[in-house]
């Protein structure tokens, strides 16, 4: 499988931390939280948590903090399907697909719900035919980019398609929660909305980077399910963030890479490109330390964590495509994701 094209899409709203701080302290939520989380949040919002910017998926940021079950989904449904077809969009164009060679679209999402799901608000926005195969992949989390890539080269594999789009998109602030619970608040200072999408084929096109997805695979860890996911509470979607998920990151993204590394008769020596989930600067300190990495491997997935946040299953594929705008060096890369599951997903590439 090949990527013809790659796209992103962000709202225009960008806040830095420092204005998120200083809303948080003009909201109706505020007085409702302890001291202690109050604390908390001045420590995580003004001190080095890796992010300087988010983008916001609202008007205003007063606008985020309205946080009713009826303002959340308004809030998704108007901006999920927008940020989708933007990110398809250009993905589209940069392949120099058009819409009517695309007989597959996927879209994954975990911060709200439609039905029928975002692939329907997609293929009407880009004209998509009528016939195309449109699947709706929820309930993955910040892991699900792979996944959906998994889906599209079976179907591509099968012979089912010829040309699968593939979309990623999280309104995150459409899933804000907030009380006194540590990981709940620390959740809110870190999640931005966006969407990313991929044009794929088995055949490579005849312009930009050549890169070729080789082999993945997926770890699942079902007893550590509860440590991170989304659970419903009055019915708002409420973010378990737990202590222990860098340590799990790190745990199982070690063995995961061993195992297909060596499955594709390929060392970590022969790895040269880096594509990780902007999951937090917690994770990414145990990615470096667990796998042995330095600062400079995981350069583009601390860029894109700086500058927007943890935007869930669209982040890897935002730290693709910036690592090939920088022209980064070829070779064997490993492109890996992770989330609610326990799970961990990794794939290698070939880039030339």
């Amino acid at each position: 499988m090949f990527f013809l094209g790659l796209g992103t899409a962000l709202p225009p709203l960008r806040i830095s931390q420092r204005e998120c701080w200083d809303a948080f302290g003009q909201s109706a939520i505020w007085n409702e939280l302890s001291g202690r989380s109050q604390a908390l949040l001045r420590k995580v919002l003004l001190g080095d948590n890796g992010i300087a910017t988010r983008h916001i998926a609202v008007d205003d940021l007063a606008s985020a903090f309205i946080v009713t079950p009826d303002a959340l989904h308004a809030r998704y449904s108007l901006h999920a399907p927008r940020l989708a077809t933007e990110a398809a969009q250009q993905a589209l164009t940069t392949a120099q697909v058009s819409p009517d060679e695309i007989d597959a679209v996927i879209v994954s999402t975990c911060t709200g719900y439609l039905c029928p799901g975002i692939t329907s608000y997609v293929s009407e926005g880009l004209g998509l035919r009528s016939d195309a195969l449109a699947l709706d992949l929820v309930g993955q989390g910040c892991g699900a980019a792979v996944p959906n890539l998994r889906t599209a080269d079976a179907l591509l594999k099968s012979g089912c398609a010829g040309k699968v789009l593939s979309v990623c998109a999280e309104v995150c602030s459409a899933a804000l929660y907030l009380d006194n619970d540590p990981g709940v608040l620390i959740s809110a200072c870190l999640f931005g909305d966006g969407a990313a999408a991929a044009v794929l084929s088995n055949h490579p096109g005849d312009s930009g980077r050549r890169v070729e997805w080789k082999s993945a695979s997926t770890l699942l860890s079902p007893a550590e399910r509860d440590q991170v996911r989304f659970e419903h509470k009055g019915g708002l979607l409420r973010n378990i963030l737990t202590r222990e998920v860098p340590g799990l990151v790190g745990r199982d993204a070690k063995r995961l890479l061993d195992e297909t590394l060596c499955s594709a008769g390929l060392t970590q020596a022969e790895v040269n490109g880096w594509i990780f989930h902007s999951g937090g600067r917690d994770v990414l300190t145990a990615l470096r330390l667990g796998l042995d990495l330095s600062d400079h491997d995981l350069r583009y997935s601390t860029a894109v964590l700086r500058d927007l946040g943890n935007m869930s299953s669209p982040s890897v594929l935002f730290v693709l495509v910036a690592a090939l705008a920088d022209n980064a060096p070829g070779g064997w890369w490993w492109l890996s994701s992770f989330g609610a599951g326990f799970s961990c997903h990794g794939a290698v590439l070939r880039v030339d």
